[in-house]
Parts: C-alpha cells; sequence; structure tokens
C-alpha cells in the first residue's frame, strides 16, 4: 500500500497529516528517508518515524468525548494548556489517539477521535458534507431576517458558506438558543457566521455529528462508541 495510507493505518495520523510527516523528512524505510508520498510499503518492510518504528494497528480504538471548554483539540500543546487527551482514560495512554477535526478553546461538546487515520480522512473530508449540529446562545433576541442571512449563506474568507437550517429553541429574554445545523468544518464556523451579522455567541455546544448525538454524556466524559455507531461512521 501506499506509504500514507500505511502510516494512517499505524494510527499516527490521518492519510493527509501523514502526507506533510513524509515530505518532512521523518520517515525512514528499510533505514532509507523517504520523501515520495508514491512509495508502496510492504508488511515485510521496516518503517520508522522519527526513529521509533511504525506497525499497523489491527484493532482501532473509536470515542466520542464530551469536551468541555478549556481544553485544546490536540495531542499536545507547545504552550502547556490542558489538551482532550488530558481527559481520556489511563487505559487509552500511549495508544496512538488523535481527534477527528476540532472543537475551538471556547467550544464544548461532542468530540470524536480514534487510532483509525482512514476514518479519520473520509469524515474530515469536505466531500462528505456530514452534519454538526451545535446548541448556541446569543445575547437578547435575534430576528427572522437575521437568521434567513445565515441559512442562506454568508462569505466567510472570500467563499459563501453553505446553506444551513437554524432553529430557535428559546428566547428568555435575555438570551436566544438557537439549534444550528451546518455540513462544513470551517475554523470557527458558527462563531464566525454569527459575527457576520454582528452578533455574538456567548455558549456554544456540539450536539451532534451524523446520526451521533452526545446523549446523556456528562461533561468531560469519554465512551467507546457501540459498534452500530462504528458501522455508520464507516458507510459515510
Amino acid at each position: 500500500m501506499r506509504i500514507n495510507k500505511y502510516l494512517a493505518e499505524c494510527g499516527l495520523a490521518s492519510r493527509r497529516a501523514s502526507e506533510q510527516i513524509i515530505t518532512a523528512g521523518r520517515v525512514k524505510l528499510n533505514g532509507k528517508i523517504v520523501t515520495d508520498l508514491a512509495t508502496d510499503v510492504s508488511e515485510d518492510d521496516f518503517v520508522t518515524v522519527d526513529g521509533k518504528r511504525a506497525q499497523p494497528i489491527h484493532k482501532h480504538i473509536y470515542l466520542m468525548l464530551n469536551k468541555p471548554k478549556g481544553y485544546i483539540t490536540s495531542t499536545n500543546d507547545e504552550k502547556g494548556r490542558k489538551t482532550v487527551m488530558d481527559l481520556l482514560d489511563k487505559k487509552f495512554a500511549n495508544k496512538r489517539i488523535f481527534p477527528i477535526g476540532r472543537l475551538d478553546y471556547d467550544t464544548e461538546g461532542l468530540l470524536l477521535l480514534t487510532t483509525d487515520g482512514d476514518l479519520c480522512n473520509r469524515i474530515s473530508h469536505p466531500r462528505n458534507d456530514i452534519s454538526k449540529t451545535y446548541v448556541a446562545k446569543i445575547e437578547n433576541e435575534v430576528s427572522e431576517e437575521e437568521l434567513n442571512k445565515l441559512r442562506g449563506g454568508v462569505i466567510l474568507d472570500g467563499v459563501k458558506t453553505k446553506r444551513c437550517r437554524i432553529t430557535v429553541l428559546e428566547f428568555d429574554g435575555k438570551l436566544t438558543r438557537l439549534e444550528v445545523v451546518i455540513s462544513e468544518g470551517r475554523n470557527r464556523q458558527v462563531r464566525r457566521m454569527f459575527e457576520s451579522i454582528n452578533r455574538e455567541v456567548v455558549f456554544l455546544k456540539r450536539v451532534g455529528v451524523g446520526e451521533l448525538k452526545l446523549g446523556g454524556l456528562g461533561r468531560g466524559e469519554c465512551r467507546e462508541l457501540k459498534p452500530n455507531e462504528i458501522d455508520y461512521l464507516k458507510k459515510v
């Protein structure tokens, strides 16, 4: 198989991220540095990344985490901040687990993690249009005119966002609580969408990815995905 797929099977990263590892000269094949992405690898080959042997994982791990705010969606942080890896059970220590996509520092909710690089690549790829469902809170009442602007798409970084679904759940006289369903994964997308109409999101929580729902999973808690949930993700 191609070397980027091999590294993904080893749980090092998605195929796309593995390509960056390869081109950076961090991979050796049978003792020689490899930077050509077209290189093929067989089971008999000896592959190392940063001097450590890379071997395929035969049983992948699939997790759902209810990320609290105040954690970085990363496997490590050069500034020493807390990462989502700090929330995982000790039995997952030293496993090559990484997040699928990301939630920003101040956003909480459903985050998937896995050792399966191929699955990560499929779910993260823009062509799949897997939906993400959020609950957002905005100060004061938000008009239908404002919401319709967002539903139809707004310009972010020179590109119009795809149509989305926004439903008003409640207005308590101070805050409007909304359900927002998008099919893209741009950086801080929901927050920036509301910023485009001069509204600030004061609370944001992801409660669903496709058909997977956060349910009653407590803040900071993690669980392994059920077989039917894994099957669903593999068919996305």
